[in-house]
């Protein structure tokens, strides 16, 4: 499925004039449609979005993990 600018603005939550720059510097793959528009495909982004969904979760793994008990603290009673 290919989206407009417009549509990748709206489905990425970002301005169009940021989705365009992203284009420009070649961080978004993009196919012009010979009309001054651009066609770009959903896929790259749902990729993306899922890889960053798996970091978020083994980030959030991490932060739960418990402080393990220091060995050299001694009991001083």
């Amino acid at each position: 499925m290919y989206l407009t600018i417009k549509e990748t603005a709206e489905y990425l939550s970002l301005p169009e004039s940021m989705i365009q720059k992203l284009i420009v510097q070649g961080s978004i793959r993009a196919m012009p449609d010979g009309n001054g528009e651009y066609l770009i495909s959903k896929g790259q982004f749902n990729t993306h979005l899922e890889q960053m969904k798996k970091y978020k979760e083994l980030v959030q793994e991490y932060y739960n993990e418990p402080i393990p008990e220091d060995r050299d603290i001694k009991d001083e009673d």
